[in-house]
């Protein structure tokens, strides 16, 4: 549960959830945590009343300040890449991190209503913001996402995208559900826009917060029925079908691609047909 209004003291001792732009201050000698008192956060105090509680880890609360664009490099410290940090984490600490990157971009991107112009100000017994002026009352987005991973009898389509190119991964097909469509709707539009496929047997599997910046990804299983592949050409720049020996690079299973890849491959392996 999200909170506000946190009592710091002196002594408070948390995990900190610091952002600076699109980065999170890590510690040097820890990649990925940083534990420690409020007195150690000499260069945050003048955020103490912005402190945001995210969530509880190892029996400590995860607490969130976000700086905006002020530069905090300082000694010991590093920023990082959010993805860095999430590739480094516990599932359990990836929810908490994922989290309070989505509550930081919210509150930063909400700092004057969209209605009149004026200041917005941040209501205390909810995470919202809310217009000084006219009271129009704003809340954290949430863009949802589909994802859906297709098998072919013994093989699975992978495909890469422009973001994926340089890090020579594959991955498999997603994009975000438009206005008036149900999840399963967009699920195949965008297999059939992307790579130029029907599939069918289309069954849910799971779901996932992913902060880049604020999408929930809607996780699909589905069977091959009919079509061959032609990428788009924009979004997808190449995709194939890959047997269980010839598998490229792809997502690990902390993220929701991953462990559909994963469940594909057990379903590959048990294929009998």
């Amino acid at each position: 549960m999200i909170e506000q209004n946190i009592p710091i003291t002196h002594e408070t001792y948390a995990i900190w959830l610091i952002f600076s732009g699109d980065k999170v201050l890590i510690p040097n000698d820890h990649p990925s945590l940083l534990k420690c008192a409020w007195h150690e956060l000499g260069f945050a105090h003048a955020y103490k009343e912005q402190v945001v509680k995210i969530g509880t880890y190892d029996e400590l609360p995860c607490l969130l300040i976000d700086m905006g664009n002020e530069n905090v490099a300082q000694q010991h410290f590093s920023l990082v890449g959010l993805r860095s940090v999430l590739n480094e984490c516990s599932n359990a600490f990836f929810e908490i991190a994922a989290r309070s990157w989505q509550v930081a971009l919210f509150i930063r991107t909400h700092r004057f209503c969209g209605q009149c112009g004026s200041k917005m100000q941040q209501v205390d017994w909810e995470m919202a913001m809310q217009c000084t002026r006219c009271q129009h009352r704003c809340y954290p987005r949430i863009s949802p996402c589909v994802i859906v991973a297709i098998r072919h009898k013994d093989k699975i389509l992978l495909a890469q995208g422009k973001s994926q190119k340089s890090r020579e991964m594959y991955s498999i097909i997603a994009g975000f559900v438009e206005s008036g469509e149900t999840l399963e709707q967009a699920v195949h539009r965008e297999v059939f826009e992307e790579v130029g496929v029907k599939i069918t047997n289309l069954r849910y599997f799971a779901s996932q917060p992913w902060p880049f910046p604020h999408a929930l990804m809607m996780g699909y299983l589905a069977d091959y029925d009919s079509g061959e592949i032609q990428v788009d050409g924009r979004e997808i720049l190449t995709a194939d079908w890959f047997d269980l020996e010839h598998l490229p690079t792809t997502p690990s299973t902390l993220s929701i691609a991953g462990q559909l890849v994963e469940s594909t491959k057990e379903l590959m392996k048990n294929h009998t047909d």
